[in-house]
């Protein structure tokens, strides 16, 4: 897949695209991208997503905005995967938020990008104050040159998949749940990074790996499985947090031991699946409390997976 920065470069063709901020790529994303690559391969077309950096909410309320399901490399990989040609990541920014719907149609759709087929989820709004929708595109395309189609929601028993969905049952530890909106189960990239040691003074080493996520969606002991190391996927326990018991961080981070595994992997770029939640982080009055947790979670997680 080629990734562009913005979409001064004028498209080499005609596109296939679609638009969105596709955090998480959940069922909902996915059911749009198989019909985007299935169009674009009738058409001998690429298949093409706009996408923006950062998330419109980060941009107009940054102490409120949700907390991210994917870092950009992570979506971008997840697009890719998912059979996409061309992405163009947008800069989301004050003179962007301000161009009208007009005008983006004119200056993105059609003369940036070449766009022949547009596809777009049901709940699409564009332009400056989201003046612009799905009738307003239909009559455009019909004057410019480009089809326009529209995708209805994907639901899942009852619920509507969305980012919003994964991200609660990511906070309320039903991760399980999570899966299935996602499609697959929820992960985090990072690479192993040198920590301070704790975990072999605990009897347990654990890989520091450093995640871009200022913010993440979910926090606590889990069950994982980790991809990125020889022989794997790896199964382990890990901790996602701010470590209260010991030394105590001010970003978020994450801790993995893996079963019966000893290998130095320092700058290895790991990707860790979350399976299930084991129990919230806490506070413990010692250093023996924390280390017969820890030696509980490690069961408990070899018992998830009957290890």
């Amino acid at each position: 897949m080629l990734v562009y920065r913005g979409y001064s470069r004028k498209a080499h063709s005609a596109t296939v695209l679609t638009i969105g901020n596709f955090d998480g790529v959940h069922l909902g994303h996915r059911a749009l991208l198989a019909r985007l690559t299935a169009v674009a391969a009738d058409a001998g077309l690429p298949a093409a997503v706009l996408t923006f950096e950062p998330h419109p909410r980060e941009f107009f309320a940054p102490q409120s905005a949700p907390s991210r399901l994917s870092t950009l490399r992570e979506k971008l990989e997840l697009l890719a995967d998912d059979g996409v040609d061309l992405t163009y990541v947008c800069h989301f920014n004050g003179g962007f938020a301000a161009l009208s719907a007009d005008d983006f149609i004119a200056t993105v759709l059609v003369d940036a990008l070449r766009v022949r087929h547009l596809i777009v989820g049901d709940d699409f709004r564009f332009g400056a104050r989201r003046s612009g929708d799905f009738a307003l595109l239909r009559e455009a395309g019909a004057r410019l040159g480009f089809q326009v189609e529209s995708m209805p929601s994907v639901t899942l028993e009852g619920e509507r998949a969305s980012s919003s969905a994964v991200r609660n049952a990511l906070e309320d530890g039903r991760l399980e749940h999570a899966a299935r909106l996602l499609g697959r189960p929820y992960s985090i990239d990072g690479r192993v990074v040198h920590g301070d040691k704790i975990g072999r003074q605990l009897g347990f080493a654990t890989a520091n790996i450093r995640i871009k996520h200022q913010k993440p969606p979910l926090q606590g002991v889990f069950a994982v499985e980790v991809k990125g190391l020889p022989g794997g996927p790896h199964r382990g326990a890990a901790n996602l947090g701010y470590r209260p018991s010991a030394n105590r961080v001010t970003r978020p981070l994450l801790e993995v031991h893996l079963f019966d595994f000893c290998a130095d992997i320092y700058g290895a770029h790991l990707n860790v699946r979350f399976l299930h939640k084991l129990r919230d982080e806490m506070k413990f009055p010692d250093f023996n409390a924390l280390k017969g947790q820890i030696a509980n979670d490690v069961e408990t997680a070899k018992a998830y997976f009957q290890f």
